[in-house]
């Protein structure tokens, strides 16, 4: 079954023309033996990962309604907040920043899973509080409720 699965893969290979990089890829299994993850590993020269891992900036594997899942979000939304000092524009620069660039980062995170409120709200408190000139330790009074 594993050399089926290495011909598939060359087969792959030699039709479309693309090659599988055996040294970035991971083997990720449940409920396998270790020392068998291990020879499929060698045989295919690749590396053994963990259920819970990062695939395009979201973990994958984890539990959805844990704030530390929907950390790598906020993360990114707040370094991209953190570059852009909402003190050195104005209102309505904040405001294109965030209807334009902001809106369509969590966009991909929502659209593969089902967000809890809490975490829509979270979200959208860091950027109000943007809008409104506040920062993560000084915080301005929003004007509209």
């Amino acid at each position: 079954m594993l050399r089926a699965l290495h011909d598939v893969l060359y087969f792959f290979e030699a039709m479309f023309g693309l090659k599988v990089n055996f040294h970035k890829s991971m083997l990720i299994f449940v409920n396998v033996n270790d020392s068998w993850l291990i020879e499929v590993a060698s045989m295919l020269n690749c590396k053994i990962g963990k259920l819970l891992f990062i695939y395009l900036g979201l973990p994958i594997g984890g539990n959805l309604k844990r704030v530390l899942f929907w950390e790598p979000v906020f993360n990114r939304i707040k370094s991209r907040l953190f570059g852009w000092r909402s003190r050195n524009l104005s209102l309505g620069g904040r405001l294109i920043l965030l209807k334009s660039v902001m809106s369509s980062l969590p966009v991909y995170a929502l659209f593969l899973f089902k967000v809890p409120s809490g975490i829509i709200s979270s979200i959208y408190s860091i950027l109000c509080r943007f809008f409104w000139g506040g920062c993560e330790d000084h915080r301005k009074i929003s004007w509209v409720n």
